[in-house]
């Protein structure tokens, strides 16, 4: 669908084409023309320069061809007089040595003339007759020379004339088929010519036929602008018979079911707060959630009228109906005023004056809701996306604040439990040193014990009484006492 942008706020509104058409009608105005003729113009320049290349183009290449065609040509031309000079002048060293063979046989015969004359003074009438047998033989020698000679030169001539007549033959079709080439690309030009022209009547027929169209759309576009003027005149003369109101309530009951089937448009009939609006319009999505609201007041008065007010008048009664009610949007539907070009052009936007606010004619109800409509649905998916971003940070949030408290828990349990072992630890060290002392105390009383076990077992009665004379003559003593005793006992 199509969009437009508030001259003043720079806000982008999407619209539909019913809408869209009629917005466009009212703001067609002479730069229209301007644009249009400049774009033709461009157009045509551009199809003209176009051309000129092309035909520029071709004619470079013509010219590259021909130029082609004539070195070509003149190469050809060299070669065949190369060749024809070659051919000449084998002819003459076949001749040269054909003359240089008869001079050899002119030289051998008159030495042969010579000896017979030699030897005719040895010999006359012997050599007389061989010389003449020999006369015979060498003239006719001689003459099958020159018989073969002429031949020769018979054939030689005829193949040079052959040679020459081939050569003339190549030559005059090498320039037969240059001139045919030379003659197909005068052909080519002509057609690049023709087609140039014939280019130029078709785009001469799409100007005139673009101008037409143009004449034509314009005509349409003043027709309807007739008609929509002529539309605003019956509408202002119908609606002065009935209510502004029944008129915008008939046309939305038109599309509710099509257009606007989950939305509630209805008199405001609470006047609670001390006044109230016209209409109030709300449309709910399907979960329940209103998607757009507006307050609609709408203003008439005849054209007759002595109190004549302006649009400004209700705009301070609208924007606090819209407060009280919990609308959005404040919309004027409105015909007052009706010589001001700046309500007549369409939607305006009194928002610099008071939130959200607009004033239309009549003829905008049904796109301005629309409009409103499909951008609040725009707002509203937005909306949920913010709802589920923001849903989404409070999840992460709320695992990190537990899984923060979960790391403070744990970390708390493990000091308590670190500090406990570490006591631990520091206990079995205390006993660890105090057993220790123990088995060194029992190590000491078990070598104490030894050392005193080796003394004792080291101890004999020699010993003892090495430096006791009293206590030796006591052990002799009774040494000697026994031994008697234990002959008597042995005697009996």
């Amino acid at each position: 669908m199509p969009q437009i942008e508030c001259p003043q706020c720079h806000t982008a509104f999407t619209v539909d084409e019913s809408g869209y058409a009629a917005i466009l009608n009212q703001v067609r105005d002479k730069e229209f023309q301007r644009e249009l003729a400049e774009r033709e113009r461009l157009i045509e320049e551009n199809h003209e320069q176009a051309t000129e290349m092309a035909v520029r183009k071709a004619q470079e290449e013509l010219r590259e061809q021909l130029g082609k065609q004539e070195s070509l040509l003149s190469s050809t031309e060299a070669r065949f007089k190369v060749q024809l000079s070659e051919a000449e002048w084998a002819a003459a060293e076949k001749q040269a040595a054909l003359e240089r063979d008869r001079d050899e046989l002119r030289v051998r015969l008159e030495a042969q003339q010579q000896e017979a004359r030699t030897a005719q003074a040895l010999a006359v009438q012997e050599a007389l007759e061989k010389e003449r047998g020999r006369s015979i033989e060498l003239e006719r020698e001689l003459g099958l020379l020159r018989q073969q000679l002429d031949a020769q030169k018979k054939s030689f001539e005829t193949e040079r004339q052959l040679e020459v007549e081939r050569a003339e033959r190549k030559f005059a079709d090498a320039r037969a088929s240059i001139e045919r080439e030379r003659d197909d690309l005068r052909g080519q030009v002509q057609q690049v010519q023709a087609e140039k022209d014939q280019q130029a009547l078709a785009h001469r027929a799409e100007l005139t036929e673009k101008l037409a169209a143009k004449d034509e759309l314009i005509a349409d576009r003043d027709r309807e602008i007739d008609r929509i003027r002529d539309m605003k005149a019956r509408l202002s003369t119908k609606l002065l018979g009935e209510s502004l109101e029944q008129h915008c309530e008939v046309e939305f009951n038109r599309l509710r079911a099509t257009a606007f089937p989950t939305a509630y448009f209805e008199k405001d009939n609470d006047a609670s707060e001390g006044s109230k609006g016209d209409y109030i319009f709300r449309e709910y999505d399907e979960d329940g959630h209103e998607v757009v609201s507006i307050m609609f007041e709408m203003k008439n008065e005849a054209d007759d009228s002595v109190n004549r007010k302006k649009n400004e008048d209700h705009f301070k009664k609208l924007d606090r109906d819209r407060s009280a009610k919990g609308c959005e949007y404040a919309i004027l539907v409105s015909l007052l005023e009706p010589e001001s070009e700046l309500y007549n052009a369409g939607i305006v936007d009194v928002s610099y004056r008071y939130e959200k606010m607009y004033v239309i004619r009549p003829q905008f109800f049904i796109p301005m809701i629309t409009l409103l409509r499909n951008a609040a649905m725009t707002s509203l998916d937005y909306r949920r996306q913010l709802e589920m971003a923001r849903q989404q940070n409070i999840d992460v949030t709320n695992f990190e604040e537990s899984l923060n408290d979960f790391k403070e828990k744990f970390g708390r349990n493990y000091r308590l439990a670190s500090e406990r072992f570490q006591k631990a630890i520091d206990e079995i060290d205390k006993s660890i040193d105090h057993l220790n002392k123990i088995k060194e105390n029992l190590l000491g009383s078990e070598r104490n014990l030894r050392l005193a076990n080796d003394k004792a077992e080291d101890l004999t009665v020699k010993k003892l009484v090495r430096k006791n004379p009293t206590m030796k003559a006591l052990f002799d003593e009774a040494a000697s006492a026994a031994l008697p005793g234990e002959g008597a006992s042995g005697d009996e």
